[in-house]
């Protein structure tokens, strides 16, 4: 109840700076609510990390307490049969999910983003049981669908939960990484049995490393004239093939987000890639969905790289925005400072390396769709702000879990390598769900996730001018707003015609033209020659207008208008 209370406390803010209604303000963005409502149907807890069972359970729990709200399906199987759910979100009382724009939510990628599955969850959680009380969200989902995955990478989700993971940003499909043969035949392995794999060094007049003196469980690089040097061995393990190396050949070496068809470059350009665009089961499920959901304007993906703040994906090394797609972004930015309270919103072409055939590189390129990634591993940016935060960094695990993510090095007498000591930091360390789950992140990020698909397009007609003609003909003018940031069609959807255009029909059967008056400040008074009824609109930008007119040969036209988009929703109003 707690937890539930204090997010729609942030969403208060949220409806304060985007002048949405449903909420009491008493001397800033407060909610008002009473206890007895914020009893959730579905008990859930936020410090754990969620398995595969408990995933599933979840979702059937939502599905079964909401009917009206939540809907569970499955994508199709895993590699290894595990089922991919996706729940549809939206106030079915209002429409089909499919008429509604929507907003694409997944998590886990990469097993390394491990709290990824539990803040999808929660949002997913919150939209549900929130809008019992809220009217905001009431509102929301009376206007927008969201579609929710909670991992795309079930299967390693459930391996990596086990202290033995393996090649967290990979699957589990096994290959032959050094070409003799056999699959997966040289793993890490835990050799001096403490429950953990970690590294192994050995003291050696040419290594590059020495202790850490801030800490004496890190190795540090070294300049080459100082004592007491070691060298690195890698992970703990034997040599299994017999071929002379040491753990050469593990689980799964290949990348996820490397797989998908946008700028794909092979493992020897694009480190991670597997054999082809889409090569892999579980991203062709996701795939086929996206395909079929063409109501999706904006996606969003739970990463990695750092820090818990949200901001736009990349576009790979070749693939920048538009002038105009870089504009909404910087606009969408704008608006979200408004409720961050300061949190940075970078723009990741701008910020973060690129790479080639990445989820969400083939989102924005191939389907259009305006994209966003939220970065929530550990970084060293939690606890330097001012520092470039990095993947695998040391000095923020040494600050954030000195007894958790460190062994004690201990000597053990290898077999092949002599004799060698094995500690330091854990392989693929996992932090306690107990104190790793930072609880306001998690209500930001839930806020952030609204917002978006808040701003994804909501059309509006807002009026009907008639003026009679002669001969008993009548003109009747439309004006349709697009009331929100994001445009029904990105620039990279326009430029390869990715989706089809929007329209705007008037229902009456007497019309005997059709004209395209202005998009924005755009004049075009454009007649439409065939079905001059139903009018093709290129696009309704965001924050503005399109101005439509007909004439049609009656004195009295039937003044019912209908706006048909696949991203933005459809819309009927008569007047």
């Amino acid at each position: 109840m707690k937890t539930l209370k204090r997010a729609l406390v942030l969403l208060g803010f949220l409806a304060a700076v985007t002048n949405q209604p449903g909420f009491a303000q008493e001397g800033g963005p407060a909610v008002v609510l009473q206890d007895s409502i914020l009893t959730p149907k579905v008990e859930a807890v936020w410090n754990k990390y969620y398995d595969y069972a408990s995933v599933t359970a979840l979702c059937q729990q939502l599905a079964e307490a909401h009917p009206n709200l939540v809907k569970l399906e499955s994508l199709g199987d895993s590699h290894q049969g595990r089922k991919m759910w996706v729940l549809t979100i939206t106030d079915f009382s209002e429409g089909t999910a499919e008429q509604k724009p929507a907003l694409y939510l997944d998590g886990n990628i990469h097993s390394t983003v491990y709290p990824g599955v539990e803040n999808v969850l929660f949002t997913a959680w919150f939209l549900a049981e929130g809008h019992m009380s809220n009217l905001f969200l009431q509102n929301l989902l009376k206007e927008k669908t969201f579609y929710i995955i909670p991992t795309i990478n079930p299967d390693l989700r459930e391996n990596v939960l086990n202290p033995f993971a393996e090649a967290p940003r990979a699957g589990v499909i096994p290959i032959d990484d050094d070409g003799d043969g056999l699959l997966d035949e040289d793993k890490p392995e835990d050799l001096n049995k403490d429950g953990f794999i970690s590294y192994m060094r050995r003291k050696s007049k040419d290594g590059r490393f020495v202790v850490d003196p801030q800490n004496p469980f890190r190795m540090i690089a070294t300049p080459s004239e100082k004592t007491g040097r070691y060298e690195i061995l890698g992970f703990e393990g034997l040599d299994n093939d017999n071929d002379g190396r040491v753990n050469e050949d593990p689980q799964s070496n290949y990348d996820p987000n490397r797989d998908w068809p946008w700028n794909w470059q092979p493992a020897h350009i694009q480190r991670g890639a597997f054999k082809y665009p889409f090569s892999l089961t579980e991203n062709r499920n996701v795939k086929n969905f996206v395909l079929r959901a063409s109501n999706i304007a904006a996606a969003q993906v739970y990463s990695g790289f750092g820090a818990f703040h949200p901001h736009e994906e990349d576009f790979s090394f070749a693939e920048n925005p538009t002038q105009e797609d870089e504009r909404v972004y910087k606009m969408l930015a704008s608006e979200a400072q408004k409720f961050l309270a300061g949190l940075p919103y970078p723009l990741v072409f701008k910020n973060l390396q690129g790479a080639f055939g990445g989820q969400l590189n083939w989102f924005h390129g191939a389907r259009g769709v305006y994209t966003f990634s939220t970065e929530i591993l550990p970084g060293y940016s939690m606890v330097q702000q001012n520092a470039k935060p990095a993947v695998f960094d040391y000095e923020a695990l040494q600050l954030l879990y000195p007894d958790e993510a460190f062994l004690d090095w201990v000597p053990f007498n290898h077999p092949t390598l002599g004799m060698v000591e094995i500690g330091g930091l854990k392989k693929d360390f996992l932090p306690d769900p107990t104190t790793h789950f930072d609880r306001t992140k998690l209500f930001q990020n839930t806020v952030l996730t609204l917002f978006h698909a808040l701003h994804t397009p909501q059309l509006e007609i807002q009026g009907v001018e008639t003026k009679k003609l002669a001969n008993g003909h009548t003109e009747v003018t439309a004006t349709v707003t697009n009331t929100r940031v994001l445009p029904t069609h990105s620039s990279q959807d326009l430029l390869f015609k990715i989706e089809r255009p929007d329209f705007i029909s008037l229902k009456d059967s007497t019309v005997v033209s059709g004209i395209l008056v202005s998009i924005g400040q755009e004049t075009f008074e454009r007649e439409q020659k065939v079905s001059p009824a139903r009018l093709e609109i290129p696009n309704i930008p965001g924050h503005s207008s399109v101005t439509v007119r007909w004439v049609v040969s009656a004195p009295a036209p039937t003044l019912q208008v209908e706006v048909e988009s696949r991203k933005g929703g459809v819309v009927r109003k008569r007047f």
